[in-house]
């Protein structure tokens, strides 16, 4: 499976719905931008974020429970409030991408779709990020290979919203079985865009998060993602 080809399909298509797709993704990185913001304000986490890179510098592990440890009870909560929030925010825009990748007139309401697969989203999110997590306590590749075993779980969810998360989880090892190092190689193309996003954040002198390529690197990843999992379906096909 061609990376190049499929990355060249998604800018065909960007420059085919420009420029609504990217009101829209102007949109969902905003939103995303804005939790990120306010995660950063919830109360103690400040504290503890600073606390948590001075103690890597210092070459020590990480620890979750002195992470949590300077948080407040509010922010805790209002922390694993955003941290649900955050998946269903972008499955809405997967289902968007997935539908312009078929060739779909794709629409704002293809957005809005999304939030009827809240409750098996979230679910997706915690069973895979704990078997991810498990598979992370053997070595570091074991975990890395975990996580893109689970990567197609939502995009099945949004062709089968009748299937349960964990159904999803389970046709997502299938279909992703032999294509992981194929993901992963399309993710690392992408590399470059993402440290050029870091850069211009990091020089930027505002005091707040502003991820100016984000509004064209989201769609682009977005779009080739989605034709990557449209690929592996013709595959399982044949």
């Amino acid at each position: 499976m061609q990376g190049s080809e499929l990355k060249a399909g998604a800018r065909k298509l960007m420059r085919e719905h420009a420029p609504k797709l990217f009101f829209i993704s102007i949109a969902i990185v905003a939103v995303i931008t804005i939790m990120l913001e306010l995660q950063y304000r919830l109360p103690g986490y400040a504290a503890a974020y600073e606390k948590a890179l001075e103690r890597l510098a210092a070459g020590e592990m990480f620890s979750i429970n002195l992470f949590t440890a300077s948080y407040r009870p509010v922010g805790i909560m209002l922390a694993c409030l955003l941290l649900l929030i955050r998946p269903v925010v972008e499955i809405c825009f997967m289902n968007y991408c997935l539908k312009t990748a078929r060739g779909a007139k794709g629409d704002f309401s293809d957005v809005l779709d999304g939030f009827q697969f809240f409750a098996k989203t979230v679910l997706i999110m915690i069973i895979s990020g704990l078997l991810v997590a498990l598979w992370s306590l053997l070595f570091l590749f074991p975990g890395i290979a975990a996580h893109y075993r689970y990567r197609q779980a939502y995009y099945i969810l949004l062709d089968n919203p009748d299937k349960s998360a964990m159904d999803c989880i389970r046709e997502s090892k299938k279909l992703m079985a032999g294509s992981k190092l194929n993901l992963f190689l399309i993710d690392l193309s992408f590399i470059g865009w993402q440290i050029c996003d870091m850069l211009i954040v990091i020089l930027l002198p505002v005091s707040f998060y502003l991820p100016i390529v984000s509004v064209w690197l989201t769609p682009y990843t977005g779009l080739t993602r989605a034709a990557f999992y449209d690929r592996l379906l013709t595959q399982l096909v044949v």
